[in-house]
């Protein structure tokens, strides 16, 4: 470790690599509420997230396994769960936010990605965040495709969809129904 009169230690957040405040700085400049994004290994978390000098407030909150009562029953870590939870995050954020910039952390924005799979869903669910028409996911990956057609290559892999009462070659059709479920209910 570096020693000296002029050496700074850095925030704790920072030396974690859970934080990039320079990212952050920008963010906050805007005075938007943030839609915080976050894909860990097991699910999707999507937030609506607002500053306040004691610390941030979460207005809205959101992770994938709330699609359980929707009736999903695909995996709560893919593209097509990604795109639903930001459809019913922007769902229940209606009556409490209408716009918010995107902050997806230390995640790469990579076109196509989960992150972006999640911001599609929030505006189509009617949320008004800046965005690129080309950073989001193709509509067939959108409604699981790609896993389908894995699903015929590969069938043994998806003993999980099968337990839960979905073959995944029914998945496109699951997604549009689930979505469906979504934009009908009042929250």
């Amino acid at each position: 470790m570096a020693r000296g009169p002029r050496y700074r230690v850095k925030y704790r957040r920072r030396r974690e690599g859970k934080t990039n405040y320079r990212k952050r700085l920008k963010l906050l400049l805007s005075k938007k509420p943030r839609l915080v994004v976050r894909i860990t290994n097991r699910r999707v978390i999507a937030q609506i997230v607002e500053y306040s000098p004691n610390g941030d407030r979460v207005l809205v909150a959101v992770d994938s396994s709330k699609l359980r009562e929707f009736g999903w029953k695909g995996d709560e870590n893919n593209t097509p769960a990604a795109y639903l939870t930001g459809l019913l995050l922007a769902k229940m954020a209606k009556n409490v936010v209408d716009s918010a910039v995107l902050d997806i952390g230390l995640h790469s924005p990579t076109s196509g990605s989960k992150v972006f799979a999640v911001l599609k869903g929030a505006v189509d669910g009617g949320l008004d965040v800046p965005h690129s028409e080309e950073v989001f996911p193709d509509e067939s990956r959108i409604r699981g495709e790609h896993i389908a057609a894995y699903y015929e290559r590969c069938p043994e892999k998806f003993g999980k969809y099968e337990e839960r009462g979905l073959k995944p070659s029914d998945l496109p059709a699951h997604v549009d129904d689930v979505k469906e479920k979504i934009l009908s209910v009042e929250v």
